[in-house]
């Protein structure tokens, strides 16, 4: 089997991403914008490529001769995709996971799968790009809200921000669950599928709020009060189902955010 993969994107996911590919065997290529991460990169044993989505030049076709391209940038530029696109088309690449959003879904107040109704936004235009193209097979991952790490939800509303929607309803995943999903889909050969990726449990806004913030000594959250809650609830049953997959971070309630992890 040809181990060989390139993430465009090497930051708070792709990196983690990276060295965990790596742990297993795999020869990883990193994109970044900046060339002061090269070092760090070559220091994990990942190739490092100054690449940046908005001036794509020659320089991308040597980062695109693995098998599997992993997209995980948060840029929603419809034509820089395109561009992207037709590279890809005359590379070596035959398989793509794109890291997509749960924020393409309406939210209508019910409990949202795959199959749920999406907004008109350019992230849905972007992901059937890669969804429809006949050149190379693509899994599409929706993931939740990301967090972990330095990256902590007590951290979310910093400053006295006010909290919108606190009977809505939070959906997260940690990164150390997108990178165990991701991994599982490359390592298994699920591909051609479109998933969320979101923790099993989904409490009150209000609730995981003053957990959170409480939990690292923050202020206590400030609520905007409102008569009608606007939500949806991401259903992560097809991940599960599919891959097999048992969550570490399944229950958002249970963690303990001020110890988990730093």
């Amino acid at each position: 089997m040809n181990k060989s993969v390139s993430i465009l994107g090497c930051g708070w996911l792709g990196k983690p991403l990276a060295v965990k590919l790596i742990s297993e065997g795999y020869t990883v290529k990193g994109s970044t914008t900046t060339k002061e991460k090269f070092t760090d990169f070559n220091a994990l044993e990942i190739q490092p490529f100054l690449i940046s989505l908005e001036t794509i030049s020659t320089t991308i076709k040597e980062f695109l001769t693995s098998e599997i391209l992993i997209v995980a940038l948060p840029s929603k530029n419809i034509e820089c995709f395109k561009n992207l696109v037709e590279f890809i088309e005359k590379s070596t690449i035959k398989k793509v996971l794109f890291i997509s959003s749960t924020s393409v879904y309406v939210a209508n107040n019910k409990i949202v799968t795959e199959d749920s109704p999406l907004q008109d936004v350019p992230l849905v235009s972007i992901e059937n790009l890669f969804k429809e193209n006949i050149f190379f097979k693509t899994t599409i991952v929706r993931f939740a809200g990301l967090f972990g790490y330095e990256r902590k939800p007590g951290n979310f509303f910093k400053n006295g921000r006010i909290i919108p929607n606190p009977d809505g309803f939070v959906n997260m995943i940690h990164q150390d669950d997108c990178v165990l999903i991701l991994e599982k889909i490359i390592k298994n050969n699920f591909w051609s599928l479109v998933l969320n990726g979101c923790a099993d449990t989904h409490p009150k806004r209000r609730d995981y709020y003053i957990k959170t913030k409480a939990a690292i000594n923050n202020e206590l959250p400030i609520f905007a009060e409102t008569e009608n809650s606007v939500f949806k609830i991401i259903s992560n049953k097809k991940l599960k189902a599919v891959l097999n997959y048992k969550f570490k971070y399944g229950n958002l309630m249970d963690i303990n955010y001020e110890n988990f992890d730093s």
